[in-house]
Formats: structure tokens, C-alpha cells, sequence
């Protein structure tokens, strides 16, 4: 018993060092509608060997402050495709950067929002699939 708890641990443990992580922006951030932004992807770096395959990003307006989870709907398409993350500075994962434009259907002037992150690897010497969600609340303003 101590072993299968032990494997399950690890097993689950080695998916979320392979995990993608919305690095920018950042929690709260306010976009504007139109707007070009810069998304930082990072990759934490692992003793598992992994090959990254693609991502997908997508943002959503909350109805009501309510929002789906990225694994029900990405909302609106900002990126889909490869994902290659590179180490470029100290202190700092591997990642990547997509600059990425803000769709222009802001129904309100100020509308909460919900970031979603999509993402394929596979993980190990057997080639393991991953997938993993994650998200990123922020705020989108109606470009004036």
C-alpha cells in the first residue's frame, strides 16, 4: 500500500512540474479591448524529460462574474499552436512569449474576464500524454 501511495505521489507530482503556468499577465491585470499584450508561458524546468507540443490561449468575459473553466471553453482564440519555452534569464522558468491581440466585443465598459490556458506535452521516456488547464482572472475595458 505504501508503495502505490508512494507511486501515486510521484506520478502526480511529475504532471504538475510539466504544467504551463500563465506567467503574463498577471492575476488582475487590466486589458484593454483591441490591444495588443504580451503572454509570458512559463514550463518549470524538470528532471522528467518532456517534449512540448502546443498551447492554446483563449479568453472569455464572465457573465455575471461567472466563467467556465478552460477545459468546458477557451472563450475567444488568442494563440493556438507550438510551444517551445527557452530559459533567457536567471530567477526565471523556461517560457515563451505570444503577443496577441484583445478581441473587440466588450459588452460592458469594464467586464471581468478569465484567461485560459490549454496544454499538450508528452512526458517521460514513455511518451506519456499530458494534458493540463489553467486560468488567469484579469479585467477587459472597452477601448474609448
Amino acid at each position: 500500500m505504501f508503495k502505490s501511495l508512494f507511486a501515486l505521489g510521484f506520478i502526480a507530482g511529475t504532471a504538475l512540474a510539466q504544467s504551463a503556468f500563465i506567467g503574463i499577465p498577471v492575476a488582475g491585470a487590466t486589458l484593454t479591448s483591441g490591444a495588443n499584450y504580451t503572454f509570458q508561458i512559463q514550463c518549470p524546468d524538470s528532471l522528467t524529460s518532456s517534449e512540448q507540443i502546443a498551447i492554446v490561449i483563449g479568453i472569455q468575459q464572465c457573465v455575471g462574474g461567472q466563467c467556465a473553466s478552460p477545459d468546458e471553453t477557451m472563450g475567444a482564440v488568442l494563440y493556438n499552436g507550438l510551444f517551445d519555452p527557452q530559459f533567457h534569464e536567471a530567477g526565471l522558468p523556461p517560457y515563451q512569449n505570444f503577443t496577441v491581440q484583445m478581441p473587440d466585443t466588450v459588452s460592458t465598459s469594464t467586464e471581468s474576464a478569465l484567461v485560459g490556458l490549454a496544454h499538450f506535452a508528452l512526458v517521460g521516456d514513455s511518451n506519456i500524454p499530458l494534458i493540463d488547464f489553467q486560468n488567469q482572472s484579469v479585467t477587459l475595458i472597452e477601448c474609448l
